[in-house]
């Protein structure tokens, strides 16, 4: 039953995807066939009307990919349909560019405009019907799988986590893992799919054995060490099965292109967000007359301080009696002006000058203040595996975690990207940074009286 659900659930996906693919290709075909191929001086006929088709549909399916638009059924509504979104705008923006240049004359250009602007309206609500009513037929056609939890001693809100979103993970009961072992295989049997939450190795290891025998679904939630072997080498020199572990990072020449991309994009947004900086500048000012900018001492790779500059969101001399700390929920010490530019990421504009003095990359783990590292330390050690490459505006951690994720979990999705980091892994969390900026959850502060996400 469980095979065939699964292979029901990636055939309605890819027929899904299939859908918006050719929902999208279909609009621009019509779209350039009525209205823009006449504006050339020599309208394309079929080869060429077809290149121009197949052009928009590489691009549409790369962006939509990168954007997470293509996960119906996988993310929530309005993650697909912001991914969805995004990528027509990008991808309608590349055909504006080439359109224009194929023209060639500067008194078509409004209408070339028009078009694109009519077409990625059409492509909004014709994505986000397909999005809706497609995600709607996923959740009624394949219910969610009813799920044992496995726990440990060690106290966290996965399971809550999991409970909000009961179109996909339904746990049904908790038992914990220090009962008999029999027991313990006596409940997965009666479930559909297992999750083992942050217990002891040894007993992870004889549920999964047990599961696979039994062809049960398996969630668990990794340690570091499962992180670290994740990316291991397979070598086959013997006749004994060895796996290569090992933390390189980026190549010479990688960390070369990386570089030359930081102070390009950097240039770029500089001059990009030149005017909402600007704005950004007077608001603050105008409204306390205190500074506009504040600057603090932050860590990157291998512990080196440096400052970070960004909009000053808070009152002037926040820490004066709290020390430092992170913000909470309904924090008082956040100006009118400060809740807008947090939560649209515009306090965070002003880091494109450490990026292009090379204090920070584009891509990597969250700067953390010194002190808050150290008290990180204290209760994770192994938080200083993420100090091995270059601190960055956005991350592995930025884009799948919170504000206020936990201390451990923050690691963990900074080890993946430590293990994993690459150049095209750099452009595609870029990308989803986009999508991350339009969700509200993501920017949620500490709990109250916290200093630290515990």
């Amino acid at each position: 039953m469980s095979e065939k659900m699964e292979g029901g659930k990636h055939l309605y996906r890819f027929l899904t995807n299939l859908i918006i693919t050719a929902a999208v290709t279909v609009l621009f075909a019509y779209g350039w066939g009525r209205w823009l191929n006449i504006l050339l001086d020599r309208p394309f006929l079929g080869l060429g009307r077809l290149t121009m088709i197949v052009i928009y549909m590489i691009l549409a399916i790369f962006f939509i990919y990168s954007f997470g638009g293509y996960e119906i059924g996988v993310s929530r509504i309005s993650h697909a349909s912001i991914g969805c979104a995004l990528a027509s705008f990008i991808v309608n923006l590349i055909m504006v560019v080439m359109t224009v240049m194929m023209v060639g004359y500067k008194k078509l250009v409004p209408t070339i405009i028009l078009v694109y602007f009519e077409l990625l309206i059409a492509d909004v609500v014709v994505l986000f019907v397909i999005t809706y009513f497609g995600t709607w037929l996923y959740r009624r056609i394949f219910p969610p799988y009813r799920m044992l939890q496995i726990h440990g001693s060690h106290v966290n809100n996965l399971d809550h986590k999991m409970g909000q979103r009961r179109d996909r993970y339904v746990i049904a009961e908790t038992i914990m893992a220090n009962a008999p072992l029999h027991d313990i295989e006596k409940k997965i049997d009666e479930y559909d799919a297992v999750l083992i939450n942050d217990v002891p190795s040894e007993l992870k290891n004889r549920v999964l054995k047990y599961c696979f025998d039994r062809q049960k679904r398996v969630y668990f939630t990794p340690k570091i060490s499962d992180i670290i072997v994740r990316e291991s080498d397979e070598l086959n020199l013997f006749d004994s099965p060895l796996y290569l572990s090992r933390n390189v990072g980026f190549s010479t020449w990688q960390r070369a292109i990386k570089r030359t991309g930081d102070i390009i994009l950097a240039l770029i947004g500089i001059v990009l967000t030149s005017p909402i900086m600007l704005v950004t500048a007077i608001a603050i000012h105008s409204y306390d007359k205190g500074p506009v900018f504040y600057k603090q001492e932050r860590y990157t790779i291998h512990k080196k301080v440096f400052r970070v500059i960004k909009f000053r969101s808070m009152i002037v001399d926040a820490e004066k009696n709290s020390g430092a700390r992170l913000a909470s929920e309904n924090d008082d010490r956040i100006t009118p002006v400060g809740h807008f530019i947090r939560s649209t990421r515009i306090d965070e504009i002003p880091q494109f000058f450490n990026i292009l003095k090379g204090d920070m990359s584009f891509v990597g783990p969250r700067p953390e203040r010194p002190e808050i590292h150290e008290e990180y330390c204290e209760k994770v050690p192994e938080f200083d595996f993420r100090l091995s490459v270059k601190a960055g505006l956005t991350g592995y951690a930025q884009v799948f975690g919170k504000y206020n994720t936990t201390t451990y979990d923050k690691l963990k999705f900074d080890m993946i990207y430590v293990q994993k980091a690459s150049i095209l892994l750099d452009m595609q969390l870029i990308l989803l940074t986009l999508r991350v900026v339009f969700q509200k959850e993501s920017t949620e502060g500490v709990e109250e009286g916290e200093k630290t996400a515990k």
